[in-house]
C-alpha cells in the first residue's frame, strides 16, 4: 500500500487519532497551520473531492468535521479546507478535510497587489 492515508488508516503508521468512526478517521496534522489543525479522511480510498460520488460518505465526513471541532471547543469559529487536484494544492492525493481553528484565520486567499 503506497498511499501514505491509506497507511495511516491501516494503523501502519502512528497518528495522534482524534476520532474514528466506521467511515472516517481524524488525527491531528504533523505540519500544523493553527493551534487547531486536523485532518479527517476516508477510511476508503478517494483521490480527492472532484472523484467523491458516495454522498453518505459526503456526508460523513462533513459531520465528522463538524465533530472534531465541537470536540475541540472551536466555539468561536473555524475553518474547512478541502485541497483538490494539482491547483487546488492537493499535496497527498488521498481525500482529506482541514479543520483548522483556535486563534483568528484571516482572509481565506492572499489578495493580489
Amino acid at each position: 500500500m503506497s498511499c501514505l492515508f491509506c497507511r495511516l488508516v491501516a494503523g501502519e503508521i502512528p497518528s495522534a487519532r482524534v476520532l474514528e468512526t466506521p467511515a472516517v478517521l481524524a488525527f491531528r496534522d504533523i505540519h500544523p497551520q493553527a493551534p487547531v489543525h486536523v485532518l479527517v479522511v476516508p477510511r476508503v480510498h478517494v483521490a480527492s473531492l472532484h472523484e467523491l460520488a458516495d454522498v453518505g460518505l459526503a456526508g460523513a465526513l462533513l459531520s465528522a468535521a463538524a465533530e472534531v471541532a465541537r470536540g475541540e471547543g472551536l466555539e468561536a469559529g473555524w475553518r474547512l479546507i478541502a485541497n483538490t487536484r494539482e491547483h487546488g494544492g492537493q499535496e497527498v492525493h488521498h481525500l482529506h478535510l482541514h479543520v483548522l481553528g483556535g486563534r483568528p484565520l484571516g482572509p481565506m486567499l492572499a489578495r493580489n497587489p
